[in-house]
């Protein structure tokens, strides 16, 4: 099973610190993003990295020769889903993927890897207590989950606060069987709605892979939620760089 990196962005939210680098190079008490990304998918036991890569793939590929790279080349021009799916052809195996601006400890990793589920998302209870300190990143903007019987039921922005069991944290496992189901819906969402408006996206290529897991779900396939507490943080704007700075301590 291969671990996925999803980190073709350019993180303008976090600026200056992305004028040079790329996002995952943003350093918590002197290690890169993407370092301790590597050290919790290791320690958790997978070790086969792909990292798809855009914005300064470049600088990535001569730090890291040890990854398979995918090139989002239209970085600029799509979201989430559409770079995940770069690495489509890495799938069948199954793989866990992380977005490439959070901290996680290897637990987390770990949560999902040994879930029975064909599909898990990693889902952080605590991710309110985080909220209080983001002015620039409002609880609105979490891409928050409900459940219901270990199951998750909706993945959406617009949950209220108030009704969310939990915050998405990016990282998810997909056995070979998820995976297939991953790349059915993708292609079959992809047929239908390329360069048209899709669901809450202005355009399907813009589209946030959380769209594609509602879809899914509600297409009746079943998603398990892995759950943490205070193991992970996101990193995507000056703020939360700050924040992680003071008070990451795993």
């Amino acid at each position: 099973m291969k671990a996925i990196i999803i980190g073709a962005g350019r993180g303008r939210r976090l600026m200056p610190t992305t004028a040079t680098a790329p996002k995952c190079y943003a350093e918590v008490q002197g290690e890169r993003l993407l370092d301790r990304a590597v050290k919790s998918f290791t320690q958790a036991g997978l070790s086969d990295i792909c990292f798809i890569g855009g914005y300064l793939i470049d600088r990535v590929r001569a730090d890291y020769p040890a990854f398979t790279f995918r090139h989002n080349t239209g970085w600029e021009d799509n979201n989430i889903l559409l770079s995940l799916m770069h690495a489509e052809d890495v799938m069948n195996d199954g793989f866990v993927c992380a977005y490439s601006d959070i901290l996680f400890t290897p637990e987390v990793v770990s949560g999902v890897l040994h879930h029975p589920a064909d599909i898990a998302l990693s889902v952080d209870t605590n991710w309110l207590d985080r909220y209080q300190h983001r002015s620039q990143h409002p609880p609105d903007d979490a891409e928050k989950v409900m459940t219901e019987n270990g199951l998750v039921k909706q993945v959406h922005r617009g949950i209220t606060p108030e009704d969310a069991y939990g915050e998405f944290t990016g990282i998810a496992k997909f056995t070979p069987a998820g995976a297939a189901q991953l790349r059915e819906h993708f292609h079959r969402v992809r047929e239908r709605f390329a360069g048209q408006p899709w669901r809450e996206a202005q355009v399907f290529e813009k589209a946030y892979l959380i769209l594609l897991l509602q879809e899914m779900i509600e297409h009746g396939v079943p998603m398990a939620h892995s759950d943490t507490a205070s193991s992970y943080m996101e990193v995507d704007t000056q703020e939360d760089f700050d924040l992680a700075r003071r008070h990451w301590t795993h």
